[in-house]
C-alpha cells in the first residue's frame, strides 16, 4: 500500500468507529515495503480504559505478538498524537509517524480532555509542535477532519 493509502485507511478506520460508537482515531503501523503489521482504533468508550488510544493500543497489539520496537516502521494516525501518545511513539521508535488532521483541523470538531486540560491546554503543558526529533510529517487524506464531524454529529 502506498503512503497515502495508508493514511486513508486511518480515516476509514477512525469512522467506522464512530459508527459503532467509539472515538474518532485510528492507527495503522507498517513495514518499510508498506505492509501492514497492525490496525487499531481509539478503544477508550468501548474499554473504559483512559489509556486505550489507537496508538497505545496498536503497540499493545504487536507486543502481545511479540514485537517490541517500532524500528522500521511508520505509524500511520488520524491526527497529531496526543502527548501521551505521541511519548508512547518515542519509546516504540518507529521511523516515522504520519498524521492524517492537524491539531487544529481537529480542533475544529473535537474537543477532549478532563478537568485538569483541554486538548489545547495539554499541548501547551509540554511544548509547541515544533521540530522533534521523531520525524511527524502530515500525510495525503481526501478529508482529514471526516472523522470529527462525524463525531461531533453523533447524539450523545
Amino acid at each position: 500500500m502506498t503512503s497515502a493509502d495508508l493514511a486513508q485507511r486511518t480515516i476509514d478506520l477512525a469512522l467506522t468507529n464512530v459508527e459503532q460508537g467509539g472515538k474518532p482515531f485510528a492507527c495503522v503501523v507498517a513495514d518499510a515495503d508498506g505492509t501492514v503489521l497492525t490496525e487499531a482504533t481509539n478503544q477508550v468508550v468501548q474499554t473504559g480504559d483512559v489509556t486505550a488510544h489507537a496508538e497505545v493500543t496498536a503497540i499493545r497489539g504487536l507486543a502481545e505478538r511479540g514485537r517490541t520496537s517500532l524500528a522500521g516502521c511508520t505509524v500511520y494516525v488520524t491526527a497529531f498524537p496526543c502527548p501521551m501518545c505521541l511519548a508512547a511513539l518515542y519509546y516504540a521508535d518507529p521511523d516515522q509517524v504520519v498524521f492524517a488532521a492537524t491539531r487544529e483541523q481537529e480542533g475544529e470538531h473535537y474537543e477532549d480532555g478532563g478537568r485538569w486540560m483541554t486538548l489545547a491546554s495539554f499541548y501547551d503543558e509540554i511544548g509547541p509542535a515544533g521540530d522533534r526529533s521523531l520525524p511527524l510529517t502530515q500525510g495525503e487524506v481526501e478529508d482529514p477532519a471526516a472523522p470529527f464531524r462525524a463525531y461531533a454529529a453523533t447524539p450523545g
